[in-house]
C-alpha cells in the first residue's frame, strides 16, 4: 500500500519556521521569500487539514498539531540528513574503480599515479584492466577512460577529454634510424610497419591523413596490444604507430623518434560513466585527466 505524504518541501519549510518560531527566519534560512514560506505552510495546512500556526504578535505559535508534526518532522529531517551524510561519506571513501587498457595503464596512468595522488586525494582509484568496452552497462567499474569515437551507447555519460592524435614512432637503435630521421613519408611505404591487432585502423587512419595510400604500406610484425607493439619499437624491431600521450615521455627521453607529424583521427580520449551515475569524482577525475592530457 502507497502512502500518501506531504510535499517534502513544505514539511522542510514548516520544520525551520517551527524551529525558529518566525516564517521571517525560516526564509532567511532557507534561502526563500516570506512567502513562500507563508505558502508552504498553508499547502501542508491544507494537505493535513488542520491549522499547525497561530499568529502571536510577530512571531508564530504551533498548536498542538503543529507541536506533533513538529517532532515527527525534525525526528524525520535528522535521520534523512544523517542517511545522506554516511551515504555521501561512503561514496567518497570508496575506491573509484576506473577501467582502461593495459596500455594506457602501463605507458600513462602507472608513470602519474603518484601526482594523482598528491593533486586528488579524495579520489582512492583501483585501475581495473579492460581491453574492450562493454556494450551494455559497466559491471564492477565506476567509469572507464577510452580511446573510442562515437556513437556513444546512450546508456553512458561521456566526458570527451582531448582529440586522438597519432603518429609514426622509432627508436634511435633501428636499424636504419639515421636514414628515417632525414626521408619523407614516402620513406615508410619500404619499411615493414609494427601494427596491432586490437586497432587495425590506426595506421590507415594517419596515412590517409597525411596523403599516403593506403595500399602501399606494408605491414611486418603484428601485436595483440599496443603496449608490446611500442615496447617492439623502443626495442629498434620497426616503426609503430602511437597516440601521442603513450610516446610523450620516451620522446622526451629520447627512446623514441617522431619525425613526423602527429595528426588527429577522428578518435577522442574520453571518460565514460554510467548515465544514472551521479558521483561528483566523475568530474573531478575527467578534469584532472584533461588537464594531463594537455601538458606537453
Amino acid at each position: 500500500m502507497i502512502r500518501d505524504l506531504p510535499s517534502l518541501n513544505a514539511l522542510r519549510t514548516f520544520e525551520a519556521a517551527a524551529r525558529l518560531e518566525s516564517a521571517t527566519r525560516a526564509a532567511a534560512e532557507l534561502n526563500v521569500t516570506h512567502g513562500a514560506v507563508s505558502r508552504q505552510i498553508r499547502v501542508l495546512e491544507a494537505e493535513l487539514g488542520t491549522t499547525l500556526f497561530t499568529h502571536e504578535g510577530r512571531g508564530l505559535a504551533l498548536t498542538a498539531a503543529g507541536r506533533r508534526l513538529r517532532d515527527v518532522a525534525s525526528s524525520a529531517l535528522d535521520q534523512l540528513r544523517d542517511g545522506c551524510a554516511r551515504l555521501r561519506h561512503d561514496i567518497e571513501t570508496a575506491p573509484f574503480v576506473l577501467g582502461c587498457s593495459g596500455s594506457v595503464l602501463a605507458r600513462w596512468m602507472i608513470p602519474r599515479l603518484e601526482r594523482m595522488g598528491r593533486e586528488l586525494p579524495g579520489v582512492k582509484l583501483n585501475l581495473s584492466v579492460i581491453e574492450h568496452a562493454p556494450a551494455n552497462g559497466m559491471p564492477g567499474l565506476d567509469a572507464m577512460l577510452l580511446l573510442a569515437e562515437p556513437p556513444w551507447p546512450a546508456a553512458w555519460q561521456v566526458h570527451v577529454l582531448a582529440p586522438e592524435r597519432i603518429a609514426p614512432v622509432f627508436s634511435p637503435r633501428h636499424p636504419r634510424s639515421a636514414a628515417l630521421r632525414k626521408a619523407n613519408l614516402a620513406a615508410l611505404v619500404k619499411e615493414p610497419l609494427l601494427h596491432t591487432t586490437s586497432r587495425p585502423q590506426a595506421w590507415p587512419a594517419w596515412a590517409r591523413a597525411q596523403r599516403v595510400a593506403v595500399a602501399r604500406l606494408q605491414f611486418g610484425q603484428a601485436f595483440e596490444h599496443l603496449y608490446y607493439m611500442l615496447e617492439a619499437a623502443v626495442a629498434g624491431l620497426g616503426v609503430a604507430i602511437a597516440p601521442e600521450p603513450l610516446v610523450a615521455d620516451d620522446i622526451a627521453a629520447g627512446r623514441l623518434l617522431a619525425p613526423w607529424a602527429f595528426r588527429a583521427t577522428r578518435a577522442s580520449w574520453v571518460l565514460c560513466a554510467p548515465k544514472s551515475s551521479g558521483d561528483p569524482r566523475i568530474a573531478t577525475l575527467g578534469h584532472w585527466l584533461q588537464q594531463q592530457l594537455a601538458l606537453p
